[in-house]
């Protein structure tokens, strides 16, 4: 089966990063196969990619995502004040400016952000914080995520709109049972077809332990 601590998964495609074995930030977190695709510096995920990430909130990626180059995460370290004349952070600037530190500490912030296991996002797309996407969710090219997307939701645009989901409401709640994503690698790699070809009857007919 893949060696999920190799960053280069892909022979002869050095695009194609597995992010997990790159990331250094304890602040982030990715599962097991998720990877970055981009011709540019995908290594570079952690500091191109995921921006204004300061603290405490985490980037949380689940197991499975695919992410299409240039996607982003906006972390709550991007906020400015709201309730007064200006919105620029003078403190940040040092000098006499920095004594009103005070103005930009504690801003409010959404939480965490946090992306559930299989989540395939396209092209360009930009995730702003503390949104919360589900498993199975698939984001289109150039989408500005602002507001949560639901377990096995398309979502798309900006503002990203749920476009549809890609199961009924009672099979979504049979993958989420089946939780794919979790089964040793061994049973997984022997049902690799199944998982992506199959129906939720097949998958449920050879999952973990079924006769």
């Amino acid at each position: 089966m893949p060696d999920a601590s190799v960053p280069h998964p892909v022979p002869g495609q050095p695009r194609v990063v597995l992010l997990a074995p790159l990331v250094t930030s304890p602040l982030i977190e990715v599962g097991a196969y998720s990877y970055y695709d981009d011709p540019d510096d995908p290594t570079a995920f952690e500091t191109r990619n995921v921006l204004y990430h300061y603290g405490p909130e985490k980037l949380v990626i689940g197991k499975f995502c695919a992410l299409g180059t240039g996607v982003r995460f906006i972390m709550n370290g991007a906020n400015h004040r709201m309730d007064g004349p200006s919105t620029f952070p003078f403190p940040i600037m040092g000098g006499d400016w920095a004594r009103h530190v005070d103005l930009i500490t504690g801003l409010p912030g959404r939480g965490d952000t946090v992306v559930g296991h299989d989540v395939w996002f396209g092209h360009g797309v930009t995730v702003m914080p503390g949104v919360r996407i589900g498993h199975g969710a698939i984001v289109a090219a150039g989408s500005v995520v602002v507001d949560d997307v639901p377990d096995y939701g398309i979502a798309g645009g900006n503002p990203a709109r749920l476009i549809r989901t890609r199961h009924s409401a009672p099979d979504v709640a049979r993958l989420l049972a089946l939780a794919w994503w979790d089964w040793p690698l061994d049973h997984l790699t022997r049902h690799v077809r199944t998982v992506m070809a199959g129906s939720i009857e097949d998958l449920e007919a050879v999952r973990p332990g079924s006769p």
